[in-house]
């Protein structure tokens, strides 16, 4: 079951990212992010009454109107890799951003993977960042136009290097 992530989840979703990750420094960003109230949400999947999965979305500010969003980070449980936690959690994160409004998500993510939900470096040549021209730097528009024209984009202080505001 996918479900937005509560605070009794957190000790469990730091797990999961860690072990995810292996290391810390993305479980400390999820925690800054909360910390400085840049979260605009978090999703788990529960399997059992156990958090299998997780997936966070910040706010990125843009020199526009128009809301944008960040994906970061996504992680499954290591035993759990690889059999659908990812996809579904990604699936369900793009219509729960269309629901808060975002106007188009960015990630920095493993680019054979992102592309099957519609991801593409393609989408983010317009958008300029500290990540942009990596071949991992993509965008996916849920506005027509949203990406259009030139963007700038500055992610939270948690991401150090982003820019943040």
């Amino acid at each position: 079951m996918i479900r937005h992530a509560r605070p009794a989840d957190h000790a469990a979703i730091r797990e999961i990212v860690a072990a995810a990750f292996g290391q810390i420094d993305e479980a400390d960003l999820v925690e800054r992010l909360r910390a400085d109230g840049d979260v605009m949400f978090e999703l788990v999947e529960e399997e059992n009454g156990e958090v299998v999965g997780h997936i966070l979305y910040s706010r990125l500010w843009a020199d526009s109107v128009n809301l944008y969003a960040a994906l970061a980070p996504l992680a499954v449980r290591p035993d759990r890799q690889r059999d659908g936690v990812g996809k579904r959690l990604t699936a369900a994160s793009i219509e729960t951003a269309k629901d808060f409004g975002a106007h188009a998500v960015i990630v920095l993510g493993h680019p054979e993977y992102y592309p099957k939900f519609g991801f593409s470096a393609q989408a983010a040549a317009q958008v300029k960042s500290p990540y942009s021209g990596s071949p991992a730097f993509m965008a996916l528009a849920l506005e027509d136009g949203a990406l259009d024209g030139p963007l700038l984009v500055a992610y939270p202080d948690a991401f150090g290097g982003g820019e943040g505001h």
